[in-house]
């Protein structure tokens, strides 16, 4: 290889990149890849999930700084580098109607306007290969749906220096391919699912499978399985560093690691957008790059 091989994972809040990715994204460090979060919010509108926290006065009054240092430690324990892009939080509407989005937050930010933040980095940083989520955000949040629409835009953008002016944006890149992170999948939740239930314990997954049947969700197409199994403990350690989102002894942690391991190695994702050839499925984000790096 004569180039540096350069990966940018593009998320909503501080936390979503311990919880979607993230052994994948230890491994290739790990491999001397140089790996970028680009994290749209801040999180400012985030709930305290984690119950021994709720009911902090400080924390409640500055979330925005708390999350800013669990953010931190995440990324010093994965190895990444990270990257705010500087919008607000939009929150979860929640109700019937539902209510509109506050004033001002990222989901209701000109999209090629705030495309073209995601531009800057991609030039700046230069990454071969760029997660996402995929048009339905992985779940409906308005700010997942958004971190979608921008990364399409600024994927095909940052070669455009017609829409987005080399004076302004940087030196034009073409990033070579896009992926939809879709580690929350079905037959990945079955796996474990029916794994737990023959070793006789408790499966946290029941629930989630119906209400997959109940909301009619569309399967995804798997197209890359990435071997990352050695890097669980690592993705469990970030995760945790989000203390304010995330319980220690709940049901993100309810399956053994060493069946984890066993059941299901790797982690998933949509190819996309290409610009290079490739067979898949794949099981290495770069395939089609690294002969060519």
């Amino acid at each position: 290889m004569t180039e540096q091989l350069r990966l940018m994972a593009v998320h909503a809040h501080p936390d979503d990149e311990s919880s979607k990715g993230a052994a994948t994204m230890a491994k290739y460090v790990s491999e001397g890849v140089d790996v970028l979060v680009v994290t749209c919010t801040g999180g400012e509108r985030g709930s305290i999930l984690n119950p021994k926290l709720q009911g902090d006065q400080f924390i409640e009054e500055n979330i925005h700084e708390v999350r800013r240092k669990e953010m931190d430690e995440a990324r010093e324990i994965l190895g990444v580098k990270q990257w705010w892009l500087g919008f607000v939080d939009s929150g979860l509407p929640e109700g019937d109607p539902l209510p509109p989005l506050p004033e001002g937050c990222f989901a209701l930010e000109d999209v090629d306007k705030a495309a073209g933040e995601l531009v800057k980095q991609i030039r700046s940083f230069r990454p071969q290969v760029i997660t996402t989520y995929d048009e339905n955000g992985g779940y409906p949040h308005p700010d997942h749906i958004m971190t979608h629409k921008i990364s399409m835009v600024a994927f095909e953008g940052a070669a455009d220096a017609e829409k987005f002016p080399e004076s302004e944006f940087g030196p034009v890149f073409a990033p070579q391919k896009l992926y939809y992170n879709q580690g929350f999948n079905r037959p990945r939740t079955e796996a474990l699912h029916e794994a737990l239930l023959a070793r006789g314990l408790e499966s946290p997954y029941g629930d989630w499978l119906k209400r997959w049947d109940e909301f009619e969700r569309v399967e995804r197409t798997l197209t890359t399985h990435v071997p990352c199994a050695d890097f669980f403990e690592i993705r469990d350690k970030a995760l945790i560093a989000h203390a304010t989102q995330i319980d220690p002894e709940g049901g993100w942690f309810r399956v053994p690691m060493e069946l984890q391991k066993e059941v299901w190695p790797t982690e998933e994702y949509e190819l996309a957008k290409s610009l290079v050839d490739t067979s898949l499925p794949e099981d290495d984000l770069f395939a089609g790059i690294r002969d060519n790096a």
